[in-house]
């Protein structure tokens, strides 16, 4: 009888936790902020196009992985300096894309042509490449670049 108890407590249980209901995921629409450095948008890049045209920025696409080294080493450092953000804050759209997760990757990696990470693009309004850079940039290598555009 004991026994039997125990059982039904236990089914019961595993059934209350089985039909929990599942939280809804987000779309890519919310902005996620480094604090001190690069402010990336996590919208899709059509929507960094219509901002960047109602803004007059260029798009700043950082193309990662979630396995890269250098990618991460990047996001920790370069990405959270006060100088680069203040200046890529003020010049561009930012989005940080996830080249084998996000909606976008795929046609970004095909579209420009992305075979190692992390690759940097700048973009126009219109979604044209105007720079790409490849693997891990300084902090001053990128302020020249962006102070360049």
């Amino acid at each position: 009888m004991k026994n039997s108890l125990l059982i039904l407590l236990v089914a019961a249980g595993l059934g209350a936790f089985a039909f929990q209901k599942k939280q809804p995921s987000t779309e890519r629409t919310e902005r996620i902020t480094v604090t001190g450095g690069i402010k990336f948008s996590k919208i899709r890049v059509e929507k960094a196009m219509e901002e960047a045209k109602a803004s007059g920025k260029l798009i700043f696409i950082d193309v990662h992985t979630t396995w890269c080294g250098p990618c991460k080493e990047m996001a920790r450092t370069t990405f959270q300096s006060d100088e680069v953000g203040k200046v890529f804050n003020k010049k561009f759209v930012n989005l940080k894309i996830d080249a084998e997760n996000d909606p976008d990757g795929k046609d970004i990696v095909r579209t420009f042509g992305v075979t190692a990470y992390p690759t940097l693009l700048f973009l126009n309004a219109e979604g044209k490449l105007v720079k790409k850079l490849v693997g891990k940039q300084s902090e001053e290598k990128l302020l020249s670049i962006a102070n360049s555009l």
